[in-house]
């Protein structure tokens, strides 16, 4: 059974850090593209990056280039968001997904993913 466990979020003024944890079991992370989505109140759900070893490949939405990286730990299966310079239009749930059709970063519709943890609330305000 694929699982996901998101971790660290939190409560950060703006121009703050963060660093959020998704811990998978069920699969293992270097067959598959691993993405964060969040979703704000009354929002679509936006992938904000995605990860693949299948082909090398990272992916960021415009508006967290330059300020989130994303990286993975193989020997930890576990996937990690590090989140600088936050601004409030970053406060929202954020969740990892992924799907085991899917080893690439070439599909940002969520609808695409069937497996999704419970996700982590991260909340920038002063």
């Amino acid at each position: 059974q694929v699982q996901f466990v998101e971790s660290g979020g939190g409560l950060v003024q703006p121009g703050g850090s963060l660093r959020l944890s998704c811990a998978a079991s069920g699969l293992t992370l270097d067959y598959y593209a691993i993405n964060w989505f969040r979703q704000a109140p009354g929002m679509e759900r936006e992938r904000v990056s995605c990860v693949s070893i299948s082909d090398g490949s990272t992916d960021y939405a415009d508006s967290v280039k330059g300020r989130f990286t994303i990286s993975r730990d193989t020997a930890k299966n576990t996937v990690y968001l590090e989140m600088s310079r936050l601004t409030p239009e970053d406060t929202a749930v954020y969740y990892c997904a992924a799907d085991l059709e899917r080893s690439r970063c070439n599909v940002r519709n969520s609808g695409t993913y069937a497996y999704w943890g419970q996700g982590t609330q991260v909340t920038v305000s002063s």
